[in-house]
């Protein structure tokens, strides 16, 4: 019995906790003071690329001319390689002809080496003028960049191609 007692004021409820009551509390609603300094913040403005400086006009036009020439080499080599890659389809890995087919490829990726300096090269100073936020000229170094990656995929796929009709590949 003294158990019971002992808990009944747990049961009663308290004022504060009384659903009924009136709201005495502060308004959540929002005051009409409070939306005036509702402004979106202005957009950066974000200046357009401007034109290539001239002391990187020579070095594009350099590297333009080594991924042309590349090319050229490349395209001269090709033929030959090709010719003597068929005359080494059926011949054994480590024969005369397999051998000189080899060395054709060789060739032929050495020929290509204006075209991947140069990839490389603008690489680097894409990422150069990227990274330190010197966007003046980056339209004209990407556009020449995505043109000489078109030839060194494609000098690839040829290279690959080439690569994969030899026994042992």
């Amino acid at each position: 019995m003294k158990r019971a007692l002992l808990f009944a004021p747990l049961l009663l409820p308290l004022p504060a906790c009384a659903g009924t009551q009136a709201n005495d509390g502060p308004s959540l609603a929002k005051r009409p003071v409070e939306g005036r300094f509702d402004v979106a913040p202005p957009a950066p403005v974000v200046a357009p690329p401007g034109p290539l400086p001239t002391d990187l006009a020579g070095r594009l036009a350099r590297w333009e001319s080594d991924g042309a020439a590349g090319q050229q080499a490349f395209a001269a080599e090709r033929s030959a390689t090709a010719a003597l890659v068929s005359a080494a389809a059926g011949a054994p890995v480590a024969s005369e002809r397999w051998v000189v087919a080899q060395q054709a490829i060789s060739r032929l990726t050495a020929a290509r080496a204006p075209v991947t300096g140069a990839l490389a090269d603008i690489d680097r100073l894409y990422l150069e003028r990227s990274v330190d936020e010197q966007v003046d000229g980056l339209p004209d170094i990407y556009a020449l960049r995505d043109r000489l990656a078109d030839l060194v995929s494609t000098q690839d796929a040829v290279i690959e191609a080439l690569s994969s009709q030899l026994p042992g590949q």
